[in-house]
């Protein structure tokens, strides 16, 4: 049974939920600044992001299982050797969706009613590949959601502190995104995939994710003028730039060989972030 575990928890890289999780919980922190956070709400929004990221991912795995199997870099995973059946992943897009909305009942009416919503973008990113240039800026969309969700599910009102953290979020993970889908330049292009690399090459791609990066810092320090943070929270957010542009150092047109390297550094960031903020809040 814990080997089983360990197989889903694979499959759906389970590790990688620190990515957004981080961000949905700044949410909620400076949400709490306005409504009081409880510890069991905190439970929830953690809850409803690992469901619902374990139903984007698993969705992800379903739809592209005949392109990981052709794919020399993802054959490997669990669906193309068979580790995991069709029947297994779909079951688990299915229970995974319907925890999702069920724990949203926890987070109030708002977050209840624009569930379906944010399982529909979700959802959409690992169709887009099919229609559009803009992938990783729909994956970026997608994971925005997370610090708006954790702003409404703590109780937030309106404020620019969401949009703002939104913007960075998804700034930051289309940035990411580009790095990663370079190593598929060659197949996606061969596959009539679309994606920005293979639109545009390696090079201006890497351009193209390293502005992005420069957004979402900007936009970090956006928060500061709409909430008081104080100078702590500050040099946290130069503390991520610093990490985006180690994780930039890592990755260069003439060489690859690093990207799971800087894409795998983007889960120190989000925590990173979220513990200067979590500092600038409670200690500064």
């Amino acid at each position: 049974m814990l080997r089983r575990l360990r197989t889903y928890a694979a499959f759906v890289r389970f590790g990688h939920s620190v990515f957004a999780l981080p961000f949905a919980l700044v949410g909620a922190l400076l949400a709490a600044q306005q409504t009081p956070l409880t510890t069991a709400r905190v439970v929830w929004i953690v809850a409803a992001m690992v469901t619902a990221r374990t139903a984007a991912m698993a969705f992800n795995r379903v739809v592209d299982a005949r392109f990981d199997a052709m794919n020399p870099r993802t054959a490997n995973r669990e669906l193309p050797r068979g580790v995991i059946s069709s029947g297994e992943a779909v079951s688990l897009v299915v229970v995974a969706s319907i925890a999702f909305i069920l724990v949203t009942t926890r987070l109030g009416w708002i977050c209840l009613a624009l569930s379906p919503v944010a399982l529909a973008v979700v959802f959409s990113y690992s169709l887009a590949k099919r229609f559009t240039t803009y992938t990783q800026l729909l994956l970026g969309v997608a994971l925005a959601i997370a610090p708006v969700g954790g702003w409404l599910a703590a109780g937030g009102r309106w404020g620019w502190e969401p949009w703002l953290l939104a913007i960075a979020t998804g700034a930051w993970v289309a940035g990411f995104d580009i790095y990663y889908a370079c190593q598929d330049l060659e197949f996606d292009r061969a596959q009539g995939l679309r994606s920005i690399p293979a639109r545009f090459g390696v090079r201006a791609s890497l351009g193209i994710a390293r502005w992005l990066h420069v957004v979402a810092v900007m936009a970090l320090a956006g928060v500061a003028l709409v909430t008081p943070l104080g100078l702590g929270y500050l040099a946290g957010v130069a503390g991520v730039a610093l990490l985006l542009a180690y994780e930039q150092s890592l990755v260069r047109p003439d060489d690859l060989s690093r990207v799971k390297q800087a894409f795998d550094l983007n889960g120190y960031v989000g925590l990173f972030y979220l513990a200067a903020t979590a500092a600038a809040i409670y200690v500064g």
